[in-house]
C-alpha cells in the first residue's frame, strides 16, 4: 500500500461539489501520450493502446490535489510517490494542458479501478478513462 500524505486519507470528492468551470476545464484539456492527443469525448487513437498493449488505460496525476495549486516541487514529489504506488503497472508520462496551465500525468495501462484508488488517496478530483475504440470518459471521484 502506498502513501500520498497525511490527509490524503480524507473522503473523495463529492462530483455535485465540483464548480461548473472546473468541470468544463476538465473536458476542454488536452490530454497527450506517447504522442497521441486525446479529448474527452472523443475516440482514442488505437496507436495508444497498441503502445501499451493493452486494450484500456487511465489518465491520473499526483499534481494540484483537489484542483488547488500546489509548489512545484511538491507537485513532482506526489507525482513520483503516485509512480511508486502504480509500479506494478505499465506506465507512461503524459500531460494535460488548457490554454496556460500544464499538468503532469502518468497514463497507466490495464484495469482502471486501481488507478482510481491511487487517485483518490492522493485526493484528485477525477481521472480519465480510456478503451480501445471507444471516446475518452472523464470520471469523477
Amino acid at each position: 500500500m502506498c502513501t500520498a500524505t497525511s490527509r490524503s486519507a480524507r473522503r473523495a470528492t463529492r462530483p455535485d461539489s465540483i464548480p461548473p468551470r472546473l468541470l468544463r476545464a476538465y473536458r476542454l484539456t488536452r490530454y497527450r501520450a506517447a504522442g497521441c492527443e486525446i479529448r474527452i469525448g472523443r475516440r482514442v487513437p488505437d496507436a495508444l493502446f497498441e503502445r501499451l498493449g493493452a486494450r484500456g488505460a487511465t489518465l491520473a496525476t499526483g499534481w494540484n490535489p483537489g484542483s488547488r495549486r500546489m509548489p512545484d516541487g511538491w507537485n513532482r514529489r506526489m507525482q513520483q510517490r503516485l509512480r511508486q504506488c502504480l509500479r506494478r503497472f505499465t506506465v507512461i508520462e503524459a500531460e494535460g494542458a488548457l490554454r496556460g496551465w500544464r499538468e503532469a500525468m502518468l497514463l497507466v495501462a490495464g484495469d482502471p479501478r486501481p488507478v482510481a484508488r491511487a487517485a483518490i488517496r492522493f485526493r484528485q478530483r477525477a481521472v480519465v478513462f480510456l478503451r480501445c475504440g471507444a471516446a475518452a470518459r472523464l470520471r469523477l471521484l
